[in-house]
């Protein structure tokens, strides 16, 4: 295998790693939701953390799970042209598109990466009666984000790759390989 192969396996494995940590997020917020039921209807004494926390937990499982989504093709498509081209048009159209995706991420990355130094400067609070840290969730943003910059790129050389019938990568191969991850 040379480099490029091992690249892009290697950014597409640590997406998958990151999605299904950040996928468990979702029961630690089911339970503090289930919690704050309980303390608001059976004991009459809702806390003040709760929702705020399960806030900023699906804030950070929101922008982590993007590499993830991209990585098993989740993303929502618009397919009116896309689904009735031959895969070598279908490829050539997403190398197109994906300057698009480029401008949009690495523009949020930059932005991210301001907005998360500035963050993390002052320590930010959410200023709310319970006043947890913010900084964590805001640095999730460009973490989150260039894991899905570098799945996009992992996708712009498979597009190639199949555009130019190029060795690097094989449909075929990888699909048996995710069968086996998985």
């Amino acid at each position: 295998m040379g480099v490029l192969p091992a690249f892009m396996k290697g950014i597409t494995r640590l997406n998958d790693f990151v999605g299904r940590w950040i996928a468990l997020l979702v029961f630690v917020m089911f339970a503090f939701l289930l919690l704050e039921v309980g303390f608001r209807y059976l004991f009459n004494s809702p806390t003040v953390w709760t929702n705020e926390l399960t806030q900023l937990l699906f804030g950070v499982y929101a922008v982590m799970s993007g590499g993830y989504i991209m990585a098993h093709r989740g993303h929502v498509n618009v397919d009116l042209i896309h689904s009735h081209l031959a895969p070598r048009k279908r490829a050539f159209l997403d190398i197109i598109t994906s300057v698009v995706f480029f401008i949009f991420t690495l523009a949020l990355l930059w932005f991210g990466i301001d907005m998360a130094s500035d963050s993390m400067s002052s320590w930010e609070t959410s200023f709310s009666a319970w006043n947890p840290p913010i900084w964590p969730v805001k640095l999730a943003i460009p973490v989150g984000t260039g894991l899905l910059v570098l799945q996009g790129l992992v996708k712009l050389l498979e597009d190639i790759a199949i555009v130019f019938n190029l060795d690097y990568y094989r449909p075929s191969e990888q699909a048996e390989e995710e069968e086996e991850y998985l």
